[in-house]
């Protein structure tokens, strides 16, 4: 009866260290959204230039690093702030371009906003409502990041649009698969325990199918 206490006891403290993690990954999210979105917005302000594509490499990977060294401590949350916060105003540059560029451009930037936000609705709804376990396709979104990630590179430095498109819709569907990868992986306890870096992953999942649905219709539907 004991042995039977301590099983239940144990199964219930992890149900709630799940649950206190997913709570807790959401609510930095939203926070993290939100304050990447008024960053975006003091961008556009101030009419920013698009930033070197070396130096958005550097400051992102730099921030990554940090946030993923600080991830146990406070100053976590300041770096997870930080790196959000830097992808939002890098994020400005190419939210006016596609305002001025295209006649229809809000129209194509709210387009892009509420697929992204049904695509994350819907996928991370999903995984938390069924439970399925998602962890057999962590190796095939690794894989396939990088292959894409390094196709990505190649396009910039060659001026390749044709594979910019593929890239873009590769993109999509990684990311699609890393929402479903990571909340799993939250709900089911044994992946991502560290609130601070399941939202690094959601919130860069978010802005790569958000930039990668943009880029995909203003070729398609944008009016010059």
């Amino acid at each position: 009866m004991a042995t039977n206490e301590r099983v239940i006891s144990a199964g219930q403290q992890r149900a709630l260290e799940t649950n206190k993690v997913i709570r807790n990954t959401y609510t930095l999210l939203s926070l993290t959204l939100a304050f990447s979105a008024v960053m975006a917005g003091v961008s556009m302000a101030i009419n920013a230039p698009p930033m070197n594509f070396v130096l958005l490499l550097a400051g992102y990977f730099g921030l990554l690093f940090l946030t993923s060294y600080l991830r146990n401590s406070v100053w976590g949350l300041a770096s997870v702030f930080a790196l959000t916060g830097f992808m939002g105003f890098t994020l400005g540059p190419m939210l006016t371009f596609y305002l001025t560029a295209f006649s229809n451009g809000g129209q194509l930037v709210m387009t892009a906003f509420g697929g992204t936000a049904a695509i994350f609705l819907g996928l991370s709804g999903y995984a938390l409502t069924t439970r399925k376990n998602f962890s057999f396709m962590g190796g095939f979104l690794f894989a396939g990041i990088l292959v894409a990630f390094l196709a990505g590179l190649g396009a910039v430095v060659f001026s390749l649009p044709g594979l910019m498109l593929a890239v873009s819709a590769m993109f999509i569907m990684l990311m699609a698969g890393y929402i479903l990868y990571q909340t799993s992986e939250m709900v089911h306890g044994g992946g991502e325990t560290n609130y601070i870096m399941a939202t690094v992953g959601l919130y860069v999942a978010i802005y790569n199918i958000f930039t990668s649905l943009l880029h995909l219709l203003g070729v398609f539907g944008g009016d010059n």
